[in-house]
């Protein structure tokens, strides 16, 4: 029957795990070489996709490599080598490249496609740690991504091998990324669904209020007046403007607690004369990105929307951007 290792065993199994992979990933910088730099070429240069394939764990690798390629510039999917040969092959075409990840460099259904590979003419890029393997000899360009040893006590479960062949993917995928010029907004096209895609898509104008919805009031009215407008729109604030609409001042919360400390009269008081009129305005185009960062830059909650006339088209606040999800 297995024994339970002591509490202070296992934490001390988890620093050495931790450690073997850290000196693993850290031993793949002085082999960024030639090599390395030829295999991005390779990628950059090939018209089709990036096919990436590998069998067990090393499959498990491919897939998530493959899926960082896909999602920052690079076309790309996994293959199953072994699905490969009874059909999957049809997949690949003489306009793409392949990517194969084998620790051993002689994983027999690798091993099975290579001539077929070699027939398509198709680019071969090899992740091993054994570049004088089967695969290796074969290959167009080998990264070496050998360890000295797995994390496993038995030295057998793929495990720094495994940590190793992912870093050097990631570092193929962020060079082609920069090689491409590709950008946050490209990044966001790639993940409509997510967070990161509502922030850096959305616009103004997707989110602002517009229409009867936008608090505005005109000069001359009076500071009651101008009150009761922000009460029934709701965005603590209400822009000023003239008859044509243009953008004369904003008045928010806090110039309302300024007129508080004046004692003014709300009945008497007009509202250019406690408007604040040079404020922070955003335009329809912007990303709701940049709304959220002049909110934070300078501490407020609201902005007026103008267009290029300086008309007032529409008005948000962080709430606005709260329910958009772009906060």
């Amino acid at each position: 029957m297995t024994q339970q290792r002591p509490a202070t065993d296992v934490r001390e199994l988890a620093r050495r795990v931790l450690d073997i992979e850290a000196r693993a990933v850290a031993g793949l910088a002085t082999r960024i070489g030639a090599d390395f730099a030829r295999a991005c070429g390779l990628v950059l240069a090939c018209t089709g996709r990036v096919v990436v394939t590998g069998m067990g764990k090393s499959g498990h690798i491919g897939g998530k490599i493959a899926a960082t390629l896909a999602s920052t510039g690079t076309p790309a999917f996994f293959v199953h080598p072994g699905e490969a040969s009874h059909g999957d092959l049809g997949m690949i075409t003489p306009v793409d490249l392949v990517i194969a990840i084998s620790n051993s460099g002689e994983t027999a259904e690798i091993i099975t496609i290579l001539p077929l590979l070699k027939r398509l003419g198709v680019p071969l890029v090899t992740m091993t740690g054994q570049p004088r393997s089967t695969l290796g000899e074969a290959a167009s360009v080998v990264l070496d991504v050998g360890v000295t040893e797995e994390a496993c006590p038995l030295n057998l479960a793929p495990t720094a091998s495994t940590t190793a062949a992912l870093a050097m993917g990631d570092a193929l995928a962020v060079a082609l990324l920069e090689s491409r010029g590709f950008t946050r907004e490209d990044f966001a096209l790639a993940h409509p669904g997510g967070s990161l895609g509502r922030r850096l898509l959305l616009r103004v104008a997707d989110v602002m209020n517009t229409g009867a919805d936008v608090p505005r009031i005109a000069p001359e009215a009076t500071l009651a007046e101008g009150l009761l407008e922000m009460t029934r729109k709701n965005l603590g604030m209400t822009a000023v403007v003239d008859a044509e609409q243009r953008l004369l001042g904003i008045f928010t919360d806090g110039d309302l607690r300024r007129a508080v400390d004046r004692t003014v009269d709300i009945h008497r008081t007009r509202m250019r004369d406690v408007m604040t009129s040079s404020c922070r305005t955003i335009g329809p185009q912007a990303l709701a990105a940049e709304a959220v960062r002049l909110m934070q830059q300078f501490k407020i909650n609201a902005l007026p929307v103008v267009d290029a006339s300086g008309q007032v088209v529409g008005a948000l606040n962080i709430h606005n951007l709260l329910r958009a999800g772009v906060m």
